[in-house]
């Protein structure tokens, strides 16, 4: 199981070489799924969220199950494993997410969401925004990525900005076939919404600064309960200096597998959709939890 629109693009890439079905769970406040509390962002709501998936779409006999998740939803999957809500969970990855990094960027998460566009005059400039910005570095990606990230404001919007609605009203001139006292033109005003320059803008569907007390117990913790977790686990990295002392000190002692994947920004799994598919396939077979399909050949790090 994956999480969101932004592994649309490792998941196609992870069925093209083994046998496996992959669901990409919309985590509360982060799509277009309803629940009763979706300002409830803790880590123990989402990942009270993915065994109550799991147990919808299976019932009481789910399949062998791996939970991968990025950043955040990394951080819930190690939650989500840890509390036992998984009963057939066989295997666990985490992508580019370290308690010690993740803890440091708290201090400036602010800062970084301040300097964000607030909106977006279109997808397309959205999309173009995450590309430059460096985002994320997959045109392919951002895509399909962006489109569950933002979402279209209620009120449409001049192009000069938020301020003053354009009402849509124009004055045109056209002939009446009524001659008036020698006068066959008659000025009016007429309302055509195809031909006003109304626009309705996007913006971030989730406010991620109003989260801002849950985003310590998401990590607080995280390398050690990361390493308690019996299942064979993985960890996929775009730096080795993003690892914390736990985390190095387990590597060290061959509890679970490390793989960097350079040239990659935080979005690892979007910016390197093929090669991520490839580390995952590989774990998978490597352990025998999934069968290779189209002729793929498993290459096993070194690390």
């Amino acid at each position: 199981m994956t999480e969101d629109y932004s592994f649309s693009c490792p998941q196609t890439a992870i069925i093209s070489r083994i046998q496996c079905r992959v669901v990409a769970l919309d985590q509360r406040g982060h799509g277009e799924t309803k629940v009763r509390s979706p300002e409830d962002l803790s880590a123990e709501s989402m990942a009270r969220d993915i065994g109550n998936v799991v147990e919808a779409l299976y019932g009481d006999l789910p399949p062998p199950i791996m939970l991968i998740g990025h950043s955040m939803g990394g951080a819930i999957a190690v939650h989500t494993a840890a509390a036992n809500l998984v009963p057939s969970l066989l295997g666990l990855c985490m992508i580019d997410v370290v308690e010690g990094t993740a803890m440091d960027a708290l201090n400036s998460m602010q800062n970084f969401l301040r300097s964000r566009p607030k909106t977006f005059k279109s997808l397309e400039g959205a999309i173009e925004w995450s590309v430059k910005s460096g985002q994320i570095r997959n045109l392919d990606s951002a895509r399909v990525s962006m489109v569950g990230q933002v979402k279209q404001c209620e009120e449409a919007t001049s192009p000069e900005g938020p301020k003053g609605l354009v009402e849509g009203i124009i004055e045109e001139e056209e002939e009446d076939e009524e001659e008036n006292g020698g006068q066959s033109i008659n000025k009016r005003k007429k309302e055509d919404d195809t031909e006003t320059k109304k626009e309705r803008p996007y913006t971030w569907r989730i406010e991620l600064s109003k989260t801002e007390k849950y985003w310590e117990g998401w990590f607080r913790g995280l390398s050690n309960l990361f390493l308690s977790c019996s299942i064979p686990k993985q960890l996929l990295l775009a730096g080795v200096d993003r690892l914390d002392k736990d985390l190095t000190i387990g590597q060290m002692q061959g509890k679970f597998q490390m793989q960097v994947l350079p040239q990659c920004g935080h979005a690892v799994h979007e910016d390197a959709p093929d090669k991520v598919a490839e580390a995952v396939a590989t774990f998978l077979v490597r352990h025998r939890f999934a069968e290779p399909v189209g002729g793929f050949q498993c290459v096993f790090p070194a690390c």
